[in-house]
């Protein structure tokens, strides 16, 4: 049996853990010989399905605010202090677990340096694990992330100690090794795996309908906001847009708040809904591909997930990127864009009337579908997993498409490695009448995470 230990990046949102568990699931599915240990400091970790032979450590909860600073989110503990336990939790979780390859999510040396001393004491020669990065398609601005990686040595320890960088992603809309001047030691061991197609939703899109009670041929605009912890400007933006349309104008439309959206902004929210019968509001999903599938136009914020989303259902869409701390999501929806994969309205140029008349605007196209013909490799799952294989030894059988072709900058010599929801308007339809225990403290129960049939 292979043994994978992952380490996910995981201080704001759900969008890395989301990904990681992605890959440990495909991992798992492709073969019997793997088993996978997550190692995460994710508060929502116990809210996701857990495949067999997929376990995980839980380290303790980071917070990053929107200037981009950390510090624990629970825990009456310094920054430092913090750092220095989950540093030494991950320290013995590898020396225990003796894992075969380290899948490192985002950050090479790990969030504020806590993988360093892990990384300098791995075994050395046939012992040491194999170490692979993997990278989002956009990590921030090149300026940005170029700046940082530099001042942290981020590109001295994918030489020292990585064999791979696998890329999520497509040079077709952004080649990071050019875009953040990757030194060639480092930009020869990249591969670019494609975007990360999900897997269909647990009802149909005629199931889903039915479910939050949308009648047959009427239009349906869903509004998501991702993990919700700062998508509250985006669902208020949508809701005053509906609220100054004259009631007969108002498309029917359904609200998915996000699990992490503070408690007073929910509030809010919520009767903001109450107030137009047109809406129906959830706090959260565990089945949102079925929810999108729903709608024939979605209204999101721009993270690595939610488009991958929309790029699998081939979804009319408007994003609104966040643009705060970092500007990954806003280059994404930009390059996107230029594209014709989705429509763009910018955060800093957002109005209620603007995004309704963008939203009508692709409604009156939602019959025909999008362009996503442009953008063919969305199978980086099976190309993370065959490259992952291909280093532990294992083979994989399954046929891998053609990856999108990228041409290698020179290859340099080789270096030695030193050693719940509640709903307002249409509270009526028992789809959606289901309550999540969301709150720390409470006792998780999968029930509470899926949205009942309505039959």
């Amino acid at each position: 049996m292979k043994r994978v230990l992952i380490y996910s990046h995981d201080t704001f949102g759900l969008g890395n853990i989301r990904r990681m568990l992605e890959v440990a699931r495909h991992l798992v599915q492709s073969s019997p010989e793997v088993s996978v240990l997550v190692v995460t400091g994710s508060p929502m970790l116990h809210a996701f399905r857990i495949p067999q032979r997929v376990d995980y450590v839980k380290l303790p909860c980071l917070s990053r605010n929107v200037e981009g600073r950390y510090g624990a989110r629970y825990l009456d503990l310094t920054l430092d202090a913090t750092v220095r336990l989950r540093a030494n939790i991950i320290r013995s979780t590898i020396a225990d677990f003796e894992p075969d390859l380290i899948l490192v999510d985002k950050k090479p040396f790990g969030v504020e340096d806590e993988l360093a001393g892990a990384l300098s004491e791995l075994p050395v020669g046939a012992a040491r694990p194999k170490l692979v990065l993997l990278l989002r398609d956009i990590l921030d601005s090149p300026e940005a992330t170029t700046r940082v990686w530099k001042k942290n040595g981020c590109f001295e320890a994918i030489e020292a100690y990585y064999d791979e960088v696998l890329v999520v992603g497509s040079p077709e809309v952004f080649d990071l090794r050019h875009e953040y001047q990757f030194p060639p030691f480092a930009a020869a061991k990249v591969n670019f795996c494609g975007y990360i197609a999900r897997e269909p939703g647990r009802r149909t899109r005629a199931e889903a309908r039915q479910d939050l009670g949308v009648a047959p041929g009427q239009p349906l605009v869903v509004v998501t906001a991702g993990g919700g912890e700062d998508g509250h400007a985006l669902l208020s933006n949508y809701l005053e847009g509906l609220r100054l349309l004259p009631a007969a104008e108002r498309p029917r439309s359904h609200i998915v708040c996000g699990p992490e959206m503070g408690d007073a902004p929910r509030a809010a929210l919520h009767r903001a809904a109450a107030a137009l019968p047109q809406v129906s509001l959830q706090d959260f999903s565990d089945d949102m591909m079925s929810v999108m599938s729903a709608g024939d136009v979605v209204v999101a914020m721009g993270g690595y997930n939610t488009v991958c989303e929309l790029l699998t259902l081939h979804k009319r869409a408007v994003i609104v990127p966040r643009c705060k701390p970092g500007l990954e999501q806003t280059i994404r929806a930009e390059r996107m864009s230029r594209l014709g994969l989705l429509s763009m309205v910018h955060p800093e140029e957002i109005t209620p009337e603007g995004l309704l008349e963008t939203v009508a605007a692709e409604l009156l196209h939602a019959t025909g579908p999008a362009s996503h013909a442009k953008l063919k490799n969305l199978d980086g799952l099976a190309h993370c997993t065959a490259a992952i294989f291909e280093q532990i030894g294992l083979d994989t059988h399954e046929k891998l498409p053609a990856r999108t072709p990228a041409k290698q900058p020179a290859k340099a010599p080789a270096r030695p490695k030193p050693a719940p929801a509640y709903t307002h308007g249409l509270a009526q339809v028992p789809a959606l009448q289901t309550d999540l225990a969301l709150h720390r403290g409470t006792p998780w129960n999968q029930a509470s995470f899926n949205v009942s049939s309505a039959r």
